[in-house]
């Protein structure tokens, strides 16, 4: 009698070993089998870069990453799941509610719903739905996967359960898989992925409410949008608090007014916003800092117009893929439209083509500090971390595919040597495209090669990372670096982009070694991104207390009496020709109170100058945050400012 043996796959576990499974086991059953001591906090399963539900038959051979809520995609995973958890509370508490989209974000989650005619929320009643929200977790049922067709999908949603926002997204999949999630009595439209059962979310909070049109659409519906968060222990909500807390203290909008560093007017226009001279300080300081390494690396700056024909976006891609972001293209005659430069990439692309190329140019490495402008939606601007107005530290180098590795790795030494000065602990993304193709342009195999370089690179490199399917740029694949801040918030800033795309588009060529005309690859690289969004970034990673070398205004004079004024003056003279930032405040107020007010402005030093230290020939010294650090000479002054003034030998303190 034959034996019929089952199918095998082969999975590649985290720690190294690949073990042979039959097809179909679950991840549950994989977890349970070899790492019992995560089962209780598994929350999916990826497999070769796709997420799973822990309860989802595993059909492929490959590489598996059991996901917890430590891990970014797991904390997605669950917030996406309290979400739904909201939902059925929301269901329970306001019958005839509808739902239109409620994912995960960058910390927490919320849900976009259409109230019942007479019924409206306030901040009052998010207590009552984190009861009900509890109350639902304690009975801890799972969440099924259902698979439907989309005339059955269509059906449910005209019939069952009417809802105008899931037909129109289902408008949209048609042709495409449908799947449902149902937890208890909620059903809900989703593509998952989701925690194993509700007994996971035991401690939610509710946050804030707030109006969104649907799709961000001003024409749409009003709809009301409720924030939430949810932990799997409660210390660990505890401490989120505490740091939202914090963070609120830390508000750059707040901070940026307090310390005169930019405006933001409706007289200008939201998201423009207006550097104020100690915020122009601060930006012109990190251009320096980085103008000097690029300089060091190979880099050559270059300036590009704010606006271009609207055909060079066209040609570039741009105008297409991203037209919903872009503000209107203007005509100036009837043969000529124009659109504010959304990217600073195809005008680069003319100063290759502008002349003919030899591969002994090459890398030829262009570097600008480009302003660029997108339209935003007003509901997303946020002081200067969204913006419609804002200059990247683009730059764009031109190679041939053997310099491609050694170039991008030079590019991430760079990014990482930015954010070690600035005390921010990076993690690594490998973007990657996904399967649908409408989202990306040029040759798949150009992709798949450009993939698999970078890959090679971070691997050389021996980079920690994760792969980011779906997350590529519509003309390449990218190395992202996701900072952490002091507070521990995580923000997606440099990013490293692979383009075999682009030099098809606008037909860059090279003269090769054998006098033949052959493509160039483009790296695509901003180690801030965004210069608003950064400095946003570092007000609050540093509570406004700009290390030394950053300060708007490095240190303040105060004389005592009037008796100091003159030294007063000479002192700041004699520091203001060493390079250093420095006032002097002879006003007729009491001491302390200008230090109170230094204090206040978080200047890093106040030089106090007075009888006593006219006649010794020092200067008493006050730290911001410190306090009195006795008297010091000038020249031991000097040679401490000169030691603190090089970018990353202070880290500030954090508030």
């Amino acid at each position: 009698m034959d034996v019929v043996v089952a199918e095998r796959i082969q999975l590649q576990l985290e720690n190294g070993v690949t073990s042979e499974f039959p097809r179909g086991i679950t991840g549950k059953e994989v977890v349970e089998a070899l790492f019992p001591e995560k089962a209780a906090a598994a929350v999916g399963v990826e497999l070769n870069g796709v997420i799973y539900d822990l309860s989802r038959p595993l059909q492929e051979s490959g590489r598996l990453r059991i996901l917890t809520f430590e891990d970014e995609e797991g904390r997605q995973i669950f917030w996406h799941s309290a979400a739904h958890l909201m939902a059925e509370a929301l269901e329970a508490l306001y019958p005839g509610i509808k739902f239109a989209i409620g994912p995960p974000i960058e910390q927490g989650f919320y849900y976009d719903v259409e109230l019942p005619e007479g019924v409206t929320l306030s901040a009052e009643d998010l207590p009552r739905i984190e009861d009900k929200m509890r109350e639902l977790a304690a009975r801890d049922v799972p969440f099924e996967r259902l698979e439907v067709s989309w005339e059955d999908a269509v059906r449910y949603y005209r019939e069952q359960c009417p809802n105008p926002y899931k037909l129109e997204i289902l408008h949209e999949l048609r042709g495409q898989p449908i799947t449902f999630y149902r937890q208890g009595n909620f059903v809900d439209l989703c593509r998952g992925t989701h925690v194993p059962s509700t007994g996971m979310l035991r401690y939610p909070k509710l946050l804030s409410i707030a109006g969104a049109y649907w799709r961000g659409d001003s024409r749409n519906p009003m709809l009301t949008r409720i924030y939430g968060i949810c932990f799997p222990e409660q210390e660990q909500l505890e401490e989120f608090l505490r740091l939202r807390q914090e963070a609120d203290r830390r508000d750059h909008r707040k901070l940026g007014r307090e310390l005169e560093l930019f405006l933001l007017t409706p007289a200008v226009g939201p998201g423009l916003p207006i550097w104020l001279p100690n915020g122009t300080v601060v930006r012109r300081t990190l251009e320096a800092f980085l103008r000097r390494e690029q300089l060091k690396r190979g880099y050559q700056e270059v300036i590009t117009p704010h606006i271009g024909n609207l055909q060079l976006y066209k040609t570039s891609g741009h105008y297409p893929y991203y037209a919903d972001s872009q503000f209107p293209p203007m005509r100036l005659d009837e043969h000529e439209e124009y659109l504010l430069k959304p990217m600073n990439c195809p005008h680069h692309h003319q100063i290759y083509a502008a002349k003919p190329r030899s591969y002994r140019e090459l890398p030829l490495r262009l570097a600008e500090f480009g302003t660029v402008y997108r339209y935003e939606q007003s509901g997303e601007l946020n002081g200067l971390v969204r913006v419609r107005g804002f200059t990247q530290d683009d730059a764009h180098i031109y190679c041939t595919p053997e310099q491609l590795k050694e170039e991008i790795k030079a590019v991430v030494d760079l990014t990482q040597y930015v954010f070690r000065i600035f005390g921010m602990p990076v993690d690594i993304r490998l973007s990657f495209r996904d399967e649908n193709e409408s989202k990306y342009g040029g040759d798949r195999a150009l992709w798949e090669r450009a993939q698999r370089e970078i890959q090679e690179v971070a691997d050389e490199l021996g980079l920690e990372y994760t792969i980011g399917i779906g997350e590529a740029a519509f003309y390449g694949p990218k190395i992202d670096f996701i900072v952490r801040d002091a507070l521990g918030r995580r923000w997606q800033l440099g990013t490293v982009q692979v383009d075999y795309v682009m030099p098809e588009r606008f037909g860059l060529e090279y003269i090769g070694p054998d006098g033949q005309p052959h493509r160039p690859v483009i790296i695509h690289r901003a180690p801030f991104g965004s210069l608003e969004r950064f400095i946003g970034i570092l007000i609050e990673h540093y509570a406004g207390n700009f290390p030394f070398w950053l300060a708007p205004v490095q240190a303040v004079v105060l004389p005592i009496t009037d008796a100091q004024h003159e030294a007063a003056y000479q002192l700041a003279e004699r520091l203001q020709e060493a390079g250093y930032r420095v006032q002097t405040d002879v006003r007729s107020e009491r001491l302390q109170r200008k230090i109170a007010e230094a204090e206040h402005r978080k200047i890093p030093f106040l030089l106090i100058l007075g009888r006593k230290e006219l006649q010794t020939g020092t200067i008493a010294v006050r730290q911001h945050g410190v306090g009195d650090l006795g008297s010091r000479s000038l020249e031991e002054l000097l040679r401490w400012f000169a030691e603190l003034n090089v970018p990353g030998a202070e880290r500030s303190h954090a508030g």
